[in-house]
């Protein structure tokens, strides 16, 4: 039987990770390192067999493989979803594309969770239900290599966001810039909208924009981030009678180090630099 840290260290699949459980021979976890008891949990899912996962495609370092749910087979979030299938007796995880902010503010419907990044708000969790936070968030800030942008000036500057985030929100209703905020669909337009000079910055989630400087190959960089005390959580559909059982399964995979392995393997890769190490602002430089 291979060790756990063996299979994270590999990226094998679930067949040489089956701790504890008989795998169906039908079952399919992509890429994903599966680890624990196969059916320690018991949820009624939308699907026989399945666990369906709402999420916000492309997701690099989160859901890779592509920008189609079919085209996924690894990353943080989607192994997250795999290991909670495994645990809870499922064969598989059905992925379902949506654009945020229809998943952030409940118009969506039909699926057991949701894992986007999503930041934990009182107002989301209006519309919808939180599990505990598995991952902490920071707000940073990207600009074009070269500017020479900081705390002191970004609110005299060119801002993009991504729409429905709490990055629109902080920027609109904190920070204040004094010129035009412009928000996106999707992060790839945003950040090609700054590569091109349409805005001067972009504010979003640290550990989404940590990716970009290696991807587009230094035209880019991280400048700083901001404080937000907040957390990313899975999603679940308002009144979901899952919620008790699926908040077991997360809090186990926090507590037995499971998601801890799982940033190091797919967000350490897709960061490229420790996020620690990335200077904060406040919102009171420059006012």
């Amino acid at each position: 039987m291979a060790s756990l840290a063996a299979c994270v260290a590999l990226i094998v699949t679930a067949s040489a990770c089956d701790q504890g459980g008989s795998k169906s021979p039908k079952a399919n976890y992509g890429e994903c390192p599966i680890s624990g008891h196969r059916g320690e949990f018991h949820l009624s899912p939308l699907t026989a067999g399945a666990l369906t996962v709402k999420t916000t495609l492309p997701a690099p370092g989160w859901w890779n493989g592509g920008d189609t749910p079919a085209s996924i087979k690894s990353g943080y979030e989607y192994c997250m979803a795999a290991n909670i299938a495994y645990r809870s007796g499922l064969d598989r995880v059905k992925v379902e594309n949506a654009p945020f902010p229809e998943v952030v503010s409940g118009k969506t419907e039909d699926f057991d969770l949701a894992l986007a990044q999503i930041t934990i708000t009182p107002e989301r969790s209006k519309v919808a239900e939180f599990s505990p936070p598995y991952l902490s968030s920071t707000l940073g800030v990207l600009i074009r290599d070269g500017e020479k942008i900081d705390g002191s000036n970004i609110r005299d500057v060119r801002i993009g966001v991504a729409e429905g985030t709490t990055g629109e929100e902080f920027v609109k209703n904190r920070l204040k810039p004094n010129k035009p905020v412009t928000s996106y669909p999707n992060d790839p337009d945003m950040v090609t909208a700054l590569e091109k000079g349409r805005i001067d910055a972009v504010v979003h989630d640290t550990t989404i924009l940590l990716a970009y400087p290696q991807k587009r190959e230094g035209r880019v960089r991280l400048v700083g981030q901001y404080r937000t005390d907040q957390g990313y959580g899975a999603l679940y559909p308002k009144g979901s009678a899952n919620r008790k059982e699926l908040d077991r399964v997360i809090k186990q995979l926090i507590d037995d180090g499971t998601l801890t392995k799982l940033s190091a393997v797919y967000l350490g890769a897709a960061f490229g630099q420790d996020p620690a190490k990335i200077p904060y602002f406040t919102v009171e430089q420059g006012s």
